[in-house]
C-alpha cells in the first residue's frame, strides 16, 4: 500500500472504521465478504469426557522452548509432550498483554470483545461466562493453581452474580519457590476422583523481576544458565548485562518445564495421563524490549503443545492457523457441553483429528493500553502479518517492566551514543507507520515493512479489508480518548498521579457496546 502524499502522518483522530482505513489509502472500497468456513463442533468420540489441564507461561516467547528449536532453554518435559503430541507452529494470542491475554482465553472472545478487560487489570463483564464455570456446570472438579489475574465487573441491576469458574484457587507459592507453580502436584494427587477435572495451572514464570535464580534447586532443574549459551535476538545488544539478563530468564522458563513434568509424572502414576488433553502456551511474549505488548510474533505468537494420548488422532507439527479463542470452544466440544453463543473462537477438534484439517484463515491481535497509551490491531493469514497503527506518533518501547530491565537500558546506552543497528532502533522508533506489512515466512523477526511496495500491494489491500470488516463485525473503535500513560517511556518509573488525565478515557470497543456483541468477524 501507498500512502498518499497528503495523507495525515498522525490518524489521532477518532473515525469510524471505514474512515480511518480511507485515511491510509483512499482506493480501499469494501471487499466482497469472504465465505467463511463453517466447522462441525463435536466431541473426539472418547468413552468418558477428558480431563484437561492448561500449563500457562507468564511472559514467554513461542521460540523459547526446546521444541521450537531453541538450544539454550532446556524444556525437556514440554519437548516430549510435543513429540508425543501435536505442535502448533501457527498459534497466536489475542494480547500480548497478561490480564487482557488470559480473559481472552477463558472466555474465548477477543479483548474489545470482553469490555474494560481490553486493558491491563481491568474486569471482564459481568454477564459473559467462562468455559471453566461451564465445565463445573456439567460435574467437572475446576481449579486454578498459580497467577490468577481475571475477575468480573460487578452485578448490575437484574443481573445475575459473577461467574463461580474454580471449586479451589490458590496462588501456588510457598517457601523457596514463588513461581506460581509449587501447588501443581498437590492439586493433582488431592483432586476428587470420581469426577472428571479441569485445571489451569498458571505460573509467575517468566514474569520479572527474576526470583528464580535465588531460588535455583540444581537437583532439580539442572544446571543454572550460562549467559554465554543464551540467543540474543537481533534487536537487543549481545552484552554481559543483556546475556545475563536472558540467562536469568531461561531459568525461569526451565522451572515452569520442571513442574509440568511433575505433573505429567503424577497423572501417569494415577493411570489418567492417557486420558488427559494437555495444552502448553504462554500468555505473551517475553518481558524484554520489542516483545511483550508487540504484534509482532515475538509478542503476540504463542508456543502451543497439545497432548491427549486417546484423543489425539495424529502427531507433528502443525502449520495451521489457531487462535487462543479457539480454546474454549475446543475444551467444551471435547467435554460434550453446549458451546455459548458468547464465543467467538472456532473449535481446534478438526486439527485433533486431520493434519490438513483447517479451521481459519485469519489470526487477529489486539495492542491497547498496558503502562502507555496505544492502540494497534493485526491481522495474519499464515504467512504475512499487517499491522495498523493509531497512534503513530508514539513509540512501541514495551511495558514499563521491560524499560526498567537491563537489557532495555543497554539499548537506551547505545542510542546516546548513536550506536543503534536498525532493529534495535526500532524498539525507539517514532513516528512509526501507520500500516506495517511482514512476509514472516522470509522475515520471521519481522524487520523490513513491505507496506506500500507493489508486489505486495494484492496482499496488503486484502489484509486491510479483512481487518476493517473485523472491526466493524466486532464492534471494535477508536474513542475520543484512550487511558494515558502511567509510567516514564524512558525509565519506566510510575508517574504522579497528578500528572495522570485520565478522565473521560474508554476502552476500545467501549462506546459501541462491544462487549454485547458476539459476532467474530471473518475467520
Amino acid at each position: 500500500m501507498r500512502l498518499p502524499a497528503s495523507a495525515p502522518l498522525r490518524p489521532d483522530r477518532t473515525s469510524p472504521t471505514s474512515d480511518w482505513i480511507a485515511m491510509i489509502s483512499p482506493r480501499f472500497g469494501r471487499l466482497a465478504l469472504a465465505p467463511l468456513l463453517i466447522m462441525l463442533v463435536g466431541s473426539v468420540g472418547s468413552a468418558a469426557p477428558p480431563n484437561v489441564i492448561f500449563f500457562i507461561a507468564d511472559d514467554v516467547s513461542w521460540n523459547d522452548f526446546g521444541c521450537y528449536g531453541n538450544q539454550a532453554a532446556r524444556t525437556p518435559n514440554i519437548d516430549r509432550l510435543a513429540e508425543n503430541g501435536i505442535r502448533f507452529d501457527q498459534a497466536y494470542l489475542t494480547a500480548s498483554s497478561c490480564s487482557p491475554s488470559r480473559s481472552s482465553i477463558i472466555t474465548g472472545r477477543y479483548p474489545h470483545n470482553n469490555g474494560k478487560a481490553a486493558e491491563l487489570h481491568q474486569p471482564i463483564s459481568v454477564h459473559l461466562p467462562w468455559f471453566p464455570e461451564r465445565l463445573r456446570q456439567a460435574g467437572y472438579y475446576t481449579a486454578l493453581s498459580g497467577k490468577h489475574h481475571m475477575t468480573s465487573t460487578e452485578p448490575g441491576e437484574g443481573q445475575s452474580g459473577r461467574p463461580t469458574a474454580f471449586d479451589h484457587v490458590d496462588a501456588g507459592r510457598v517457601k523457596g519457590n514463588s513461581g506460581g507453580s509449587a501447588n501443581w502436584l498437590q492439586v493433582t494427587q488431592q483432586r476428587p476422583k470420581d469426577q472428571p477435572f479441569f485445571f489451569w495451572f498458571a505460573s509467575y514464570d517468566a514474569h520479572r523481576g527474576w526470583d528464580g535464580d535465588g531460588q535455583w534447586n540444581e537437583q532439580a532443574y539442572g544446571p543454572i544458565h550460562r549467559p554465554a549459551d543464551v540467543v540474543v535476538p537481533p534487536f537487543l545488544s549481545d552484552d554481559p548485562q543483556t546475556r545475563e539478563d536472558l540467562a536469568s530468564y531461561y531459568n525461569e522458563v526451565t522451572r515452569f518445564d520442571y513442574h509440568i513434568g511433575v505433573v505429567v509424572e503424577e497423572l501417569r502414576r494415577q493411570g489418567v495421563l492417557d486420558q488427559t488433553l494437555l495444552f502448553v502456551l504462554a500468555d505473551n511474549g517475553r518481558p524484554f524490549p520489542r516483545a511483550k505488548t508487540r504484534l509482532h510474533d515475538s509478542g503476540m505468537k504463542t508456543a502451543l503443545v497439545a497432548h491427549w494420548p486417546d484423543g489425539i488422532a495424529w502427531t507433528g507439527a502443525s502449520d495451521q492457523l489457531v487462535s487462543v479463542i479457539d480454546l474454549a470452544p475446543t475444551v467444551l466440544s471435547v467435554a460434550g457441553c453446549e458451546i455459548p453463543e458468547t464465543f467467538q473462537g472456532v473449535s481446534m477438534v478438526p486439527l485433533l483429528k486431520d493434519p490438513q484439517a483447517s479451521i481459519r484463515r485469519y489470526a487477529f491481535s489486539e495492542h491497547n493500553w498496558h503502562d502507555y497509551e496505544a492502540f494497534g490491531r493485526g491481522v495474519r493469514d499464515g504467512r504475512f502479518l499487517l499491522v495498523f497503527n493509531q497512534r503513530v506518533s508514539l513509540p512501541w518501547q514495551g511495558p514499563a517492566d521491560s524499560v526498567r530491565s537491563p537489557s532495555h537500558q543497554r539499548l537506551r546506552a547505545l542510542q546516546q551514543s548513536g550506536k543503534l543497528t536498525a532493529a534495535q532502533a526500532d524498539v525507539f522508533l517514532a513516528p512509526r507507520p501507520a500500516v506495517a506489512l511482514y512476509d514472516t515466512q522470509n522475515d520471521p523477526n519481522q524487520l523490513v515493512n513491505l507496506a506500500g511496495s507493489e508486489p505486495f500491494a494484492e496482499v496488503e489491500e486484502r489484509l486491510v479489508g479483512v481487518l476493517e470488516r473485523w472491526m466493524e463485525e466486532t464492534g471494535d473503535s477508536v474513542p475520543d480518548k484512550l487511558s494515558p500513560d502511567t509510567f516514564d517511556r524512558q525509565t519506566g518509573e510510575r508517574l504522579p498521579k497528578r500528572s495522570i488525565d485520565a478522565e473521560g478515557a474508554m476502552t476500545p470497543g467501549e462506546d459501541r457496546g462491544a462487549d454485547q456483541i458476539n459476532a467474530p468477524g471473518p475467520r
